[in-house]
């Protein structure tokens, strides 16, 4: 983790609100690639996740966006009411878990809501490259749409499309007209509210879109139902060593009770900085970073919010 200084904070949208950040000193700042984020501290104990919605040219500063979300637990509100102009955050080197196709043909970016910000970062770098792309930019209304300035002012404003759901039959996102007749060299990326990701992935996979050219990215882990949790034990296999995992806590938080410490950002399931290797047992995925295909493996898992379906898990630790 590393010092920024908030330089510019600016409404975007209703509810969204951009943070510039750069260092004190002026020093350029770690490089990124598109589809990059970066966990920022917030407040004591509170570290969340944002995506660099600026170009990956930029060198000497990252700019985020941040909904305000009613249900925040401390990262939005923080964010939108405690953090102002001048005002100092630590945050970590960008990571990527959701880049860009070195050589694909075309590109096809949906961002849904504050899920542009991936999205305005993969549009800098594909027009950078010359590469042939469009952008679909959906939203409820006129009110909720963020950075239209940006877009309007970049060199890639007319690949993008506007989309509102309130707006007239013309202005909605047609999604079977988007992704009709996949070709083997066009990649697919998707961020944005649950809803609109189920609709275009499903849509997608319905049109014939093959499961490695289709790329998302959740900001949160959806609710899902689950039975009511049980213990279970996780043996780790480098020590021999036992632990039980009460039925109201994650793996990873008896991992760190127990000194044994674990890579972690966002502790929902969304980043995979946890992720840690199943020797046995069969984990019960509740993350949201790895694919269908990979869960099926069963041979890693997230300590963060996963559990298990046996007994005993015994992990490559």
């Amino acid at each position: 983790m590393f010092e920024v200084i908030v330089v510019e904070k600016r409404q975007e949208a209703e509810g969204v609100c951009s943070f510039e950040l750069r260092r004190e000193d002026g020093q350029p700042l770690p490089d990124f690639t598109a589809g990059a984020h970066i966990d920022v501290c917030v407040s004591a104990g509170i570290t969340r996740q944002y995506s660099l919605c600026n170009s990956p040219l930029e060198r000497d500063r990252y700019l985020i966006g941040v909904l305000h979300e009613p249900m925040s637990r401390g990262g939005s509100r923080g964010m939108h009411e405690g953090i102002g102009v001048g005002d100092r955050l630590s945050i970590s080197a960008p990571r990527n878990h959701f880049p860009l196709t070195a050589g694909a043909r075309k590109s096809v970016l949906l961002g849904g809501g504050i899920g542009i910000t991936p999205m305005l970062a993969m549009a800098f770098q594909l027009a950078h490259l010359e590469a042939e792309f469009e952008l679909h930019y959906c939203v409820r209304e006129p009110r909720r749409a963020a950075f239209l300035q940006q877009i309007a002012a970049s060199a890639f404003a007319r690949s993008v499309h506007l989309h509102f759901d309130s707006g007239e039959r013309d202005q909605w996102l047609d999604v079977n007209q988007v992704l009709a007749a996949p070709r083997a060299d066009t990649h697919l990326y998707v961020c944005g509210p649950k809803g609109f990701m189920d609709h275009v992935i499903n849509t997608a996979y319905r049109l014939g879109w093959p499961t490695g050219q289709i790329h998302r990215e959740y900001f949160a882990v959806p609710a899902v139902a689950h039975a009511v949790d049980q213990a279970f034990d996780v043996e780790l296999a480098e020590s021999g060593l036992v632990l039980q995992v009460p039925a109201d806590k994650s793996v990873l938080e008896v991992l760190c009770a127990s000194g044994i410490e674990l890579p972690a950002s966002c502790r929902q399931g969304v980043c995979g900085a946890c992720m840690t290797a199943v020797i046995d047992g069969v984990p019960d995925h509740r993350d949201v970073f790895m694919s269908d295909k990979e869960h099926a493996l069963n041979d890693q898992f997230t300590p963060c919010c996963s559990r298990s379906k046996t007994p005993r898990l015994v992990l490559a630790l």
